[in-house]
């Protein structure tokens, strides 16, 4: 992320404290001077250059305190972009978060649920039970690295963590090997791909590891064959959001399963359009919701809490907006997320965020942002872009690489005499999108 990025982060948050590595000083720096209020920066040297601030080994030491005080209640914050736009945090209370992650963190693990804190750190001393050996390959900014990291050592289990800053494919399945992981974190074909490419060029086969997981994009039948080669393991394809966790999940065991057909959690329902609970008929379309343990909502967005968690029937329900058709046995098929929020490799990118920032360039005169098919990420950004005067592609992704995160450069850019905005200012989204695969087909980009 850049500077004013993380600056929005902090200021939304109201955060007293950013904990950074030594070789991201500069933009931390950069932020917490950005940044509205005062923001002490806490260190962790990653074997580059001395930064200033409080180290982080100062820090858990405990012999300078961290601001703020304490807080009256116990709430994890995360942020998504998800269909939001720009980041929003999600307020869970400790103890729901916990709740909605029993499912993930003892069912997924071959372990019964427990009913009190004894009988869960009973479960976590008990050797018993196959171990937990979790590596996670996508970034902890990734819900799912995140909340299995945290289920595992819920457990009793070991996380294991990468010493490089960027995917190193190949040190990674060494990694896995020589560590003995039982479980790797994957993000879909984008960390899949160059995981399995790896393990095939070292000749080797990922030994220890009995279940991938991944969630949140696309994840092909293709790659998870190459993954049940490489070793006796389930892939978990997990259907799940930040504001309701897991919704439901594809279970493969073995090539014999693929593709495999995700089935709700038991905590998620299928709503029709007039919000009636329609998972127990067969060819049924509707949007997934989730009920049981929620979020408090969204931080400083009543309007938007009010819409994602609705009260059905005296219930509280989370409703993201996915849209799916109902199979049999509480199985569905997805279609799609009613928005146009951009999945590449895992990560969310808000079309508006895209087209701000390449109208802010003078030459610019209109701008449209868009998901392609990609597949490796699923899809990647794209935009069709109107020019006011001359400019080439380099320097529009140089302009928004300097504003925005590198996920959220476009990958392609198409330019057009017009938009052919309607009266309104709408365009033909899907007809610019079949315009973009074919300008990138022939051109060659990915």
């Amino acid at each position: 992320m850049r500077a004013g990025e993380v600056a929005a982060l902090l200021d939304d948050s109201g955060a007293a404290v950013l904990i950074h590595p030594t070789s991201l000083t500069p933009v931390a720096t950069d932020a917490a001077a950005q940044a509205a209020g005062d923001v002490l920066l806490s260190v962790v040297d990653d074997d580059t250059a001395p930064a200033p601030g409080l180290s982080w080994a100062d820090a858990v030491a405990g012999d300078t305190p961290l601001p703020p005080a304490a807080p009256d209640g116990a709430e994890l914050w995360i942020y998504t972009g998800g269909t939001t736009g720009r980041p929003k945090a999600v307020r869970w209370d400790e103890q729901d978060m916990f709740e909605v992650q029993m499912f993930a963190t003892y069912s997924l693990s071959e372990r019964p649920w427990p009913h009190t804190l004894d009988e869960a750190v009973a479960i976590a001393s008990d050797r018993s039970y196959p171990p937990m050996v979790n590596l996670p390959l996508a970034p902890f900014m990734h819900g799912t690295a995140l909340t299995t990291s945290m289920n595992t050592l819920t457990i009793g289990g070991t996380v294991l963590i990468t010493g490089s800053a960027r995917l190193d494919a190949e040190a990674a399945v060494r990694f896995a090997n020589v560590a003995h992981a039982t479980r790797v974190i994957v993000a879909g074909d984008a960390v899949t791909i160059p995981l399995v490419d790896a393990a095939e060029r070292l000749g080797v086969r990922l030994e220890t590891v009995t279940s991938v997981m991944s969630s949140g994009m696309r994840f092909s039948p293709e790659s998870k064959r190459r993954l049940h080669e490489l070793g006796d393991l389930s892939i978990f394809d997990l259907l799940a959001s930040t504001e309701g966790g897991g919704f439901a999940v594809t279970t493969t065991t073995g090539v014999d399963n693929l593709p495999g057909r995700p089935q709700l959690f038991p905590t998620a329902v299928v709503l029709d359009e007039q919000r009636h609970e329609i998972q127990d008929r067969p060819g049924a379309l509707g949007v997934l919701a989730q009920r049981g343990a929620l979020p408090l909502g969204y931080h400083g967005d009543a309007e938007k809490t009010a819409a994602t968690f609705p009260i059905i029937d005296g219930v509280r329900h989370v409703v993201p907006g996915d849209w799916v058709r109902v199979e049999d046995d509480r199985h569905i098929e997805f279609l799609g997320r009613g928005s146009g929020v951009i999945n590449t490799g895992g990560e969310k990118v808000y079309p508006l965020e895209v087209e701000e920032a390449l109208l802010s360039h003078p030459a610019v005169a209109d701008a449209v942002v868009l998901g392609a098919p990609d597949p490796r990420f699923g899809e990647v950004v794209t935009a069709v872009v109107q020019r006011g005067a001359d400019v080439t592609p380099d320097e529009l992704l140089a302009h928004v690489d300097s504003l925005l995160a590198g996920y959220k450069k476009p990958r392609h850019i198409l330019f057009r005499a017009s938009m052919d905005r309607t009266p309104t200012g709408k365009v033909d989204i899907g007809s610019l999108r079949d315009e973009v695969v074919r300008d990138r087909n022939q051109k060659g980009s990915a």
